[in-house]
């Protein structure tokens, strides 16, 4: 099953002319600029000022922050019950702590869904890497983060990665680089050429486009994949042994007809740019009039001096008509009003309220987090998108684990070694357990054991053993102390 590099070449600038048809790479670079506080990127504001009161940033990151919870956990459950597959279970779940750990997923999901917020989608992709270390010592599994600018389906029109004919990420790397991969792999290592004209340029620092291509196989319903430039082969096509396509795609808002989703960047736009202008004319109304002018006889006085405690000399005639100062012109009370209003129903449409933001005083508990959880109600589909998302994540994982652990050391009550070989994604289920992590849930926390221990129900260690994380220095050591106390008095 070959592929040719002409052939990936044309399918991937099929692609970028349907991303530039929709917009996607005007968007993605306008929507990262608001986003970071490039909010006045090619405008010519010719001395005017240029302010940027950024709460698009504050949405985005209270959209991320409640939709990405750090409390993740996978976990595959049998769906037959026998003493193999337990077994089974319980070596997929260990491995799945070993890679949430080494791929630290907690910062990958979060820049996963941030990508999905200000780009329109978010990616990850896994792999093998052989080189990795881990328990076992033979390799482990890598997940990174790919732009929705290098991924490009092919079908264009259905955004589920597994109905996909095959699917391209492209990269750039140097063109060093990939003739040592392509002498590897027995290709032609003199094909593999810059993109561009950049002949006069040192070879280490020359680059051009490499594209991976996924594709199913329609006889074995098996992956596979080549890696190419736009002159030559870097890797001829392999069977990867997969069954499923190694990356989990996650549009922020569905778009009918379309794999790229709408980012929710880009409906804020014209809000922060009607904000942005009207402070700039507001600057530049305060800078001209808001300070009194004076106006004084030129033909009684030469030359009018503003020092301060200067005398001012004066040639005859009645003192109350020398100078007077003119009133400066009042701003209208509409236009901090309009700023205020435009500002406040942005952030409530998007359910970044005054409660969930933390900008209330927390004198009642009970009613913040009523509030807290009902503005995160329109969040719920975008929730439960990024955890299904996950969950096939999960089942890539077990596709990469199948494929390429073999038999390996694991941390199992009686067994040291396991064969990853019968891990099939069919026998099994991955479901994603989330624990609260919001911060008025610690204080409801807080306040459930104040009350408990206040009424006698549980002990001081008790209470300090279920306290959270940073409340009490040395938290483990008074635990300690107060069990060595208690263990004097018995």
């Amino acid at each position: 099953m070959e592929m040719t590099a002409e052939q990936v070449w044309r399918e991937y600038q099929e692609g970028i002319s349907f991303c530039e048809s929709i917009g996607l790479f005007d968007t993605v670079r306008n929507n990262e600029n608001f986003f970071i506080g490039k909010q006045w990127e090619g405008v010519e504001a010719k001395g005017l000022p240029t302010p940027v009161f950024n709460f698009i940033r504050r949405i985005v990151l209270y959209l991320v922050a409640t939709t990405a919870a750090d409390n993740i956990k996978l976990n595959a459950s049998l769906l037959r019950k026998d003493g193999v597959g337990e077994l089974m279970c319980k070596a997929i779940n260990g491995e799945f702590e070993n890679i949430f750990e080494q791929n630290r997923m907690g910062l990958l999901i979060r820049e996963f869904a941030r990508n999905a917020a200000v780009d329109g989608d978010g990616c990850l992709y896994s792999y093998f890497d052989p080189e990795m270390p881990c328990a076992g010592g033979m390799g482990g599994i890598r997940t990174e983060i790919v732009e929705n600018s290098r991924v490009f389906f092919g079908n264009p029109n259905v955004r589920e990665t597994e109905r996909q004919p095959y699917i391209i990420l492209a990269r750039r790397e140097t063109v060093g680089k990939l003739q040592k991969r392509a002498t590897a792999f027995d290709a032609e290592p003199g094909s593999i050429v810059p993109d561009g004209e950049q002949a006069t340029a040192e070879e280490a620092l020359r680059k051009s486009t490499v594209l991976l291509r996924f594709w199913r196989d329609e006889e074995t319903g098996r992956i596979w994949c080549c890696e190419t430039t736009r002159t030559g082969v870097v890797r001829p096509a392999w069977d990867t042994g997969l069954r499923r396509y190694p990356l989990v795609w996650l549009p922020w808002d569905y778009v009918q007809d379309c794999y790229h989703g709408q980012a929710a960047v880009t409906g804020l736009i014209p809000n922060q740019i009607f904000v942005n202008k009207l402070f700039a004319m507001s600057m530049v109304s305060l800078m001209t009039t808001a300070y009194p002018k004076v106006i004084y006889d030129k033909s009684r006085i030469p030359k009018w001096d503003a020092r301060v405690g200067t005398a001012i000399a004066v040639t005859g005639g009645d003192m109350g008509q020398v100078a007077r100062t003119m009133e400066p012109a009042a701003l209208s009370p509409q236009v901090p009003q309009f700023i205020q209003l435009a500002i406040s129903l942005t952030k409530e449409l998007m359910g970044a309220t005054d409660a969930a933001l933390g900008s209330v005083r927390p004198d009642n508990t009970s009613a913040i987090l009523a509030l807290q959880k009902a503005s995160g109600v329109p969040m719920e589909l975008v929730r439960q998108n990024l955890y299904q998302s996950l969950e096939d994540l999960g089942r890539v994982w077990i596709d990469l684990m199948r494929v390429h652990y073999g038999t390996r050391t694991v941390r199992l009550e009686d067994v040291e070694r396991f064969d990853f070989e019968g891990a099939e994604d069919g026998l099994l289920t991955v479901k994603l357990d989330v624990g609260g992590s919001a911060y008025w849930s610690e204080i409801a926390q807080m306040n459930t054991l104040d009350r408990l221990l206040t009424t006698g129900r549980i002990s001081v260690v008790d209470y300090l053993e279920r306290l959270p994380n940073g409340y009490v220095s040395d938290q483990t050591g008074l635990i300690e102390k107060l069990k060595e106390r208690e263990g004097e008095k018995a």
